[in-house]
């Protein structure tokens, strides 16, 4: 088996959805379930961020008028339709159904068109950037496909292979990953940009405290909450 990691990169302005992502940087989208074949593409994605931006991100995302995967033009002709599993203010769980992707040029059409059956997908949209870690059999080389794609990119997005390598633990961190609250996601996220995590440490939860206007005691739960949380799942998924 081999994984590829393909990351596209929208320049603000270029695409209506990633736009949000750029407006909300802790916006996050993340496919638990990703799959496609010749004529249809059918996911379960996972959203969470603020109340304005999943609001933001629901009114573009859920409109079937325009297309959520398009490279080469922000809409094409096929039809898709999508089904809200799960939602609360901070966060939506989306089931996504389309059909004939060959008149959508997606990232998954051209893989599938160079590897052929058997290909699973992740995804994860977050800050202007879409990647996509594909999974797949046998020993295709990625040069022709990373050719193909870059080409048909439009005006303001770019490509780039992040590794090519033998598959490993598949989908471990995305499970863990959906299970963090945003709260606990933004704590997480400011730690590090701050060097929390640094060794010797460029922060203390006291000043973190500070940059968020939170009690140091809130800020201190939900550092612990959420490394409680990923120490545990790694533990359970990869030991």
């Amino acid at each position: 088996m081999k994984e590829i990691e393909f990351a596209i990169r929208y320049e603000p302005g270029t695409d209506e959805l990633m736009d949000v992502f750029h407006e909300y940087p802790t916006l996050s989208c993340r496919s638990s379930a990703c799959y496609s074949s010749e004529t249809a593409m059918w996911r379960i994605d996972h959203v969470r961020g603020s109340e304005p931006a999943i609001e933001a991100f629901s009114d573009v995302f859920l409109d079937e008028d325009r297309c959520n995967e398009c490279l080469d033009q922000p809409t094409c002709d096929s039809s898709r339709e999508y089904h809200v599993l799960d939602r609360s203010p901070e966060s939506r769980t989306i089931y996504t159904y389309r059909k004939e992707v060959h008149r959508c040029h997606s990232l998954p059409y051209f893989v599938l068109a160079h590897v052929g059956d058997g290909v699973a997908f992740e995804s994860r949209r977050t800050d202007g950037e879409y990647r996509w870690k594909i999974l797949y059999p046998g020993s295709e080389g990625v040069g022709e496909l990373f050719d193909t794609i870059e080409a048909i990119l439009r005006d303001g997005l770019s490509l780039e292979l992040s590794h090519l390598r033998q598959s490993g633990n598949w989908d471990a961190a995305t499970r863990t990953a959906i299970q963090l609250s945003h709260d606990q996601w933004e704590i997480l996220s400011r730690a590090v940009d701050e060097g929390y995590y640094a060794r010797p440490r460029n922060v203390t939860v006291a000043e973190l405290s500070d940059q968020l206007d939170l009690p140091r005691s809130t800020v201190q739960y939900r550092l612990r909450s959420a490394e409680d949380l990923i120490v545990s799942e790694f533990v359970r998924n990869t030991l």
